[in-house]
């Protein structure tokens, strides 16, 4: 039967990282790949985890399976670090997954089971592996406005005129905070529209938040979601820990389904369990673990959020440095929104031609959407990079 397959379509990300691999040049900076780094070009283990390892270590007794979702201590704590007060626990099912991405397909597979009909509304642009999961699923999916290319913000009119068309039942994915791949967020009154749009056409919310703390602040980057929570019927939430954790490899996410009517979270915990047993069975628990740990113990919450503010401060100095060295090097405002953007990443504007120049030319890789990795630069890089920028005419 192995003759049947065909050859899939290579992910422009990865591909992306095997040629910045190969490139010989001394002077090469990785902008493309979706991990923080910090000013040595490393992705560190965060301390509290490292703590929190040494402690699992010396009191770990078993490596036998927890339950279908999971650890419910993990449910527990990381729900209430996404959603606050904002919804009584006894409110939300919750599944640990691995990784967001586990998180984003057992999501969709929710959908499935709950309404086969439901469409799929994606923002354009979007994480790409939203679309690719969806296009593997053969799940119904349609795109609405996002991003004003022009001016780099949220395109918030044409983004209300395209969701108008959404049907009873549909699925608005969203992005809870640090929009990848534009950097682009809505502020708290378009959240509010946005709420009041869905209630109106009967619609559910589907929220990817992976990057909690790496935008305004933890409290501030849930703020979405939990607005849209305390006012929605029922949400879908994927949750990943790899970033604001810095546990990538260790591949921890959670799905939850949030229902105002309580009498409701029994089966819709059911359904998740029996989605988790139908895919992988028992989700891994080593990174879950260190999260519950963390979470739940105040000194290393302590640490742990000093270190992710640290990280946070860090991206809002190199986006101010790159929009203040493109400002004097074009005199001209025209790329603040840089400094305006939030999370790992913006999108330049760039045409492919001029992203392909600055891989030529200068050995600067970013994905062919002009998305960059705003943690990928140093205080070193960032003339580098925004004498480039100018030089390729973007």
């Amino acid at each position: 039967m192995f003759e049947n397959l065909k050859e899939q379509p290579a992910d422009k990300i990865l591909a992306l990282m095997q040629q910045y691999r190969e490139d010989p040049r001394d002077t090469k900076i990785d902008l493309g790949v979706g991990v923080y780094k910090d000013a040595s070009g490393n992705t560190p283990i965060m301390r509290a985890i490292k703590a929190a390892e040494k402690k699992l270590w010396e009191a770990e007794t078993t490596k036998s399976y927890t339950g279908l979702a999971g650890d419910p201590g993990f449910a527990d704590a990381l729900s209430s670090l996404v959603l606050g007060d904002a919804v009584p626990r006894g409110n939300i099912a919750a599944a640990a997954t691995p990784g967001g991405t586990g998180a984003v397909r057992q999501g969709f597979d929710l959908v499935l089971q709950a309404n086969p009909k439901a469409k799929i509304w994606v923002s354009d642009p979007t994480w790409p592996n939203h679309l690719s999961i969806l296009k593997h699923m053969k799940l119904p999916f349609t795109e609405y406005r996002y991003f004003d290319s022009e001016t780099r913000a949220v395109d918030f009119t044409h983004m209300i005129a395209d969701l108008t068309a959404v049907a009873p039942g549909d699925v608005v994915l969203l992005h809870g905070c640090c929009h990848n791949p534009t950097g682009a967020n809505l502020t708290q009154a378009q959240w509010k529209a946005i709420i009041q749009l869905l209630l109106e056409k009967e619609a559910v919310p589907m929220i990817d938040i992976a990057y909690q703390g790496f935008g305004d602040g933890l409290e501030e980057d849930a703020m979405g979601t939990r607005m849209v929570c305390a006012a929605m019927p029922e949400v879908i939430i994927a949750a990943s820990c790899s970033k604001n954790f810095g546990i990538y490899r260790e591949r921890t996410g959670l799905l939850m389904a949030v229902s105002k009517d309580a009498a409701r979270t029994k089966l819709n915990q059911g359904t998740l369990n029996y989605l988790n047993r139908q895919n992988y069975s028992f989700p891994p628990d080593h990174g879950a673990r260190l999260v519950t740990m963390v979470l739940n113990d105040p000194e290393l919450r302590a640490d742990w959020a000093a270190e992710l503010e640290e990280v946070r401060s860090s991206m809002l100095g190199l986006r101010q440095q790159l929009a203040d060295e493109l400002k004097r090097l074009t005199n001209s405002d025209r790329f603040n929104f840089i400094a305006q953007h939030r999370g790992m990443f913006s999108r330049l504007g760039a045409t492919p031609e001029q992203v392909e120049t600055l891989r030529r030319d200068f050995g600067i890789y970013m994905v062919g959407d002009s998305r960059l990795n705003i943690a990928g630069l140093n205080k070193t890089t960032v003339p580098i990079l925004a004498d480039a920028i100018v030089k390729a005419g973007i």
